[in-house]
């Protein structure tokens, strides 16, 4: 347990919220000398253990195992295709998030640094500009604070969008749904569009924009929707909006706006994915001088909020909506509070995908937006020539890498394929690093691995970017599919024995 709160107490540094974010700038706030309370209206966590990117990878590996069980017979096995069990299902996600807060030992660890907690505060506010007053009525002062408050699922104002459920209620479902209706195809509306398929529940995918996954590669947009055609999602973009959800004869009928005219989807469940927004209303901001924009709190590049000693990090700034941003800019915050310092976020290399069937990793640029910079090579390879998923079966599926021709950098790495949130991880490590396409090139990465598909790519945008290649150096370039090179010749190449 950490150290308890006294009514009135004043701190160096408090902090809102009991994410990652909170969490991590709590601890480096500590680090740094500074007194520092956490404050945390539930339980230590945040959304994405709780009801976000955890328990949807739960359920995304037990739709990955039906699939899989489906190859049985291609590999000599029997046994048929496994039932889903719903509810059990459910009940083994929430046993599963209670594993992670017991592995994680949010509380241990900020006690251990000295961080006084203060969980299950309920609705905490400020009412002054260094003041906060708990759920309970007692009070914290600090002489710096920073908001980590996170966010919640955007809700569409149509009439009956309260029958309609978002992904935090996915979890309250007692049986699966036949027939679901999933309004927005970026990552939360495409991981469950893809999970429930997987389960066997016809899913129809509905979207403004043109297309599906409309902030990713356009390369990766037209893989995925392809992906999910062929898997029997339906998939309606560019509607031109949702007119109303109504109850009738036991099913929830959905009428929407099409290119084509007015249309209506019979349907069990309907799950709004159409964003997210800051968890701001209740904090009483104006209080302090703390100003909003659009439901998320306005920051600088310092993360410095209007009210010069109130900083914010994580998903209620609407920056990067992704837990490894959020603990960055948190540990950023921190040291800007504490030491008054004033470094910079740049978020420029940040790895991140869903958790569908086929997976989708990038990292970097798209090639449209790297184009616009500077000239550019682009190097495309498709899964079906990768050694290793054709063995896995896995070929459906490509890669991209996006690189520089002035510096020959990668600026970009963009797959749709097995394991392909794994891949794209490679080539954030690389562009961290500065390194060159080149060195990717001649990178001896293991046989057969999905990996492998990278140094593809980068074997072509060498041919691209060089006009004249030494033949007795690249001379197996001239196969696409070959995944690494035996340099010395008049030896016998390996054997897989």
């Amino acid at each position: 347990m950490g150290k308890p709160m006294a009514d009135g107490q004043v701190f160096d540094l408090a902090v809102l919220g009991g994410g990652p974010a909170g969490v991590t700038a709590a601890l480096r706030a500590a680090e740094l000398g500074a007194s520092t309370i956490l404050l945390e209206a539930e339980r230590l966590g945040g959304v994405c253990t709780d009801d976000g990117c955890a328990p949807t990878r739960v359920l995304a590996h037990a739709s990955r195992l039906i699939r899989d069980a489906a190859q049985f017979d291609a590999y000599g096995l029997s046994g048929g295709v496994p039932r889903l069990d719903f509810a059990r299902l459910i009940a083994q996600t929430q046993a599963t998030v209670y594993r992670l807060h017991e592995k994680k030992q949010l509380a241990g660890h900020l006690a251990a640094a000295g961080v006084t907690v203060a969980e299950q505060a309920g609705a905490v506010r400020f009412s002054g500009p260094h003041t906060l007053v708990l759920g309970d009525g007692r009070r914290v002062s600090a002489e710096r604070l920073v908001i980590c408050v996170g966010g919640h699922a955007r809700r569409l104002p149509f009439p009956g969008s309260e029958l309609a459920i978002t992904h935090s209620d996915v979890w309250q479902l007692r049986a699966l749904p036949s027939r679901i209706a999933i309004v927005g195809s970026a990552a939360t509306g495409s991981q469950l569009a893809s999970i429930f398929a997987g389960f066997g529940s016809r899913v129809t995918l509905l979207d403004l924009a043109p297309r599906i996954l409309p902030g990713e590669d356009m390369l990766v947009s037209a893989a995925m929707e392809s992906a999910f055609a062929e898997r029997g999602i339906e998939i309606l973009t560019g509607i031109r909006g949702v007119e109303r959800l109504t109850h009738e004869a036991g099913r929830l009928q959905l009428g929407c706006q099409l290119a084509q005219g007015d249309r209506a989807l019979a349907v069990d469940a309907v799950i709004l994915a159409v964003g997210w927004v800051g968890n701001v209303e209740s904090l009483g901001l104006e209080a302090a001088g703390v100003a909003t924009n659009r439901g998320y709190v306005t920051v600088d590049d310092h993360l410095r909020t209007t009210a010069q000693h109130i900083y914010a990090a994580g998903d209620v700034t609407g920056r990067m909506m992704l837990v490894q941003s959020a603990a960055d800019e948190a540990r950023l915050a921190a040291e800007n509070a504490v030491r008054g310092a004033a470094r910079r976020t740049a978020h420029r290399i940040v790895p991140h995908g869903g958790f569908t069937d086929p997976e989708y990793g990038s990292v970097g640029l798209t090639d449209t937006q790297a184009a616009e910079q500077e000239p550019i090579a682009v190097g495309t390879v498709p899964y079906a020539d990768l050694d290793r998923a054709v063995i896995d079966r896995r070929t459906t599926g490509v890669a991209k890498l996006v690189v520089s021709r002035r510096t020959r950098q990668m600026l970009g790495a963009h797959v749709v394929g097995e394991q392909a949130v794994e891949v794209v991880q490679i080539a954030a490590a690389g562009m961290a690093a500065g390194m060159q396409v080149d060195q990717l090139a001649e990178l001896e990465l293991a046989y057969p691995t999905f990996t492998a598909i990278l140094g593809l790519a980068a074997r072509r945008v060498v041919r691209q970017l060089d006009e004249r290649i030494d033949a007795e150096r690249w001379q197996t370039l001239a196969k696409p599919g070959a995944e690494w090179e035996w340099r010395d010749q008049t030896s016998p190449r390996p054997r897989d024995d």
